[in-house]
């Protein structure tokens, strides 16, 4: 009688920093599409977990984004990066409009000893396509950005962590009294990554 086997995939901590880096950069390409930091037309449609996804075309974002996937997956590895926040901000007063917020948990056991742990592939994409489609659905729950914006990354690492020179230490751009929408998660079982958006209030909503 023939058996039924799920198959694990075995994830190692390279690749799942290779997997929640690589997140972070279509996440961050949607996000900027979606909330119409940059022009529609600057994007192209690509497939990717098993979703159409825009990547932008502007090279300064471009390798702004890859520089940043380099360093991400670095600090993943090592296990010493916390959290990763896209801020949104309006270009003619820098006042924070969105923070974007990707908090990061890793399993230490994992990065001290160096094990490894098992999950499939499509479990995980699974969980990555629920947060792509809720970032791509974005227009429906957050305020519409009627300005012209630029963004910001921010990295929440260890104290001692050495920073290369393209990084410089920033103040955390919060918002004040923001409203916020948790989005869902995904967990390579060496990382798992909770997102959550937080968004000025709309002050006509309050009056």
């Amino acid at each position: 009688m023939a058996s039924k086997t799920v198959a694990k995939d075995i994830i190692t901590l390279r690749g799942s920093a290779a997997i929640v880096s690589e997140f972070f950069g279509y996440a961050a390409n949607s996000i900027l599409y979606n909330r119409g930091v940059y022009p529609e037309e600057s994007f192209v449609k690509v497939k990717k977990y098993g979703l159409p996804m825009l990547l932008t075309q502007d090279e300064g974002v471009k390798s702004f984004i890859a520089n940043l996937n380099s360093q991400l997956s670095e600090w993943l590895e090592a296990g010493q990066l916390h959290r990763i926040v896209l801020v949104i901000m309006s270009k003619a007063t820098n006042e924070v409009l969105e923070r974007w917020n990707f908090t990061i948990e890793t399993d230490s056991e994992v990065v001290e000893k160096g094990v490894s742990r098992e999950k499939s592939d499509k479990e995980i994409m699974r969980e990555i396509q629920a947060i792509m489609r809720q970032i791509a659905s974005s227009i429906t729950y957050l305020p519409c950005l009627d300005e012209a914006c630029v963004f910001d990354v921010l990295a929440y690492t260890d104290k001692d962590v050495a920073v290369p020179f393209t990084w410089i230490e920033s103040d955390p751009k919060l918002i004040a009294n923001p409203q916020m929408v948790k989005l869902h998660s995904f967990d390579t079982k060496i990382h798992k990554i909770d997102t959550l958006v937080s968004y000025k209030n709309d002050e006509w909503d309050e009056q």
